[in-house]
């Protein structure tokens, strides 16, 4: 009890408890833009529980992570190596890892997954498969949201993976870590219903998402070869992205109400 007092005394404390608490909430938007998606596929009725089981799962693989440092930073050790010579970089070290970590095999296989589940979710956006109303309502809501629990479990474990080992990395006080997990769960499970209702209000903004979906998923795979790709990149072209498209759904609003101002003139 003294220890915790004597941290939370400690200026050094909270300015990495309000850092960290900033980078959960930006790992989890990737998480977070994921949930949206595959909710969304669901009935209106079961949206927004599938939300609140997603997030919660991820608290509670994260704060089960938590409990198991040292299993964690075990994931890390290279457990075996592919039998090639990696291609060397004009730096003179070798461009890719080819020695693979429990951790990175994690990566890879949900980069795989998301770059899979992206790309089968843009094709369904451009060639969407017409329904043959074999089953029933209530069996098809059923299986759906089996199904979409199922990949939200998935994704949930390399997301929670990658941002318990960015905590580790911040901070060696596991009620900092904790408290900051805590926190970025809560802002998710906020965040969740206006961002996926705003997903689905704007089919435009659904193709953006899953593009970045896409990118986050090759970024994973790279990450598994040694790739290193800055968070801040990614973050900064999603949020480039981000407002680029605001700008067009500002202009296409702005085209509807002179094209209803013009009508109204007349009649």
């Amino acid at each position: 009890m003294d220890a915790l007092f004597a941290l939370a005394a400690s200026p050094q404390a909270w300015a990495a408890l309000i850092t960290l608490i900033v980078m959960e909430v930006v790992l989890g938007i990737d998480n977070l833009v994921f949930v949206s998606i595959l909710s969304n596929k669901l009935p209106p009725e079961h949206r927004s529980r599938a939300r609140r089981i997603g997030i919660g799962l991820a608290l509670v693989m994260r704060l089960g992570l938590l409990s198991t440092i040292a299993f964690i930073v075990g994931l890390t050790k290279p457990v075996f190596a592919l039998p090639f010579t990696a291609p060397m970089g004009a730096d003179g070290h070798p461009m890719l890892d080819l020695a693979f970590s429990w951790r990175d095999l994690i990566l890879l296989a949900g980069g795989l997954f998301l770059v899979w589940k992206a790309t089968t979710e843009i094709h369904h956006s451009v060639d969407p498969a017409p329904t043959d109303g074999v089953l029933d309502k209530k069996q098809a809501a059923a299986a759906t949201f089996g199904a979409v629990i199922t990949q939200i479990i998935l994704l949930d474990l390399v997301f929670s993976l990658d941002s318990i080992l960015t905590a580790v990395g911040m901070t060696e006080h596991l009620p900092i870590m904790v408290v900051a997990v805590i926190v970025a769960v809560a802002v998710m499970l906020l965040a969740a219903n206006p961002l996926a209702d705003f997903i689905h209000a704007n089919p435009t903004v659904v193709m953006l998402a899953l593009g970045f979906l896409l990118m986050i998923g090759a970024t994973l795979i790279a990450d598994a070869f040694g790739v290193h790709v800055p968070k801040g990149y990614i973050y900064a072209a999603m949020a480039f992205s981000g407002l680029v498209e605001g700008l067009n759904m500002a202009s296409r609003a702005a085209a509807k109400r002179k094209a209803a101002k013009s009508e109204g003139t007349l009649h």
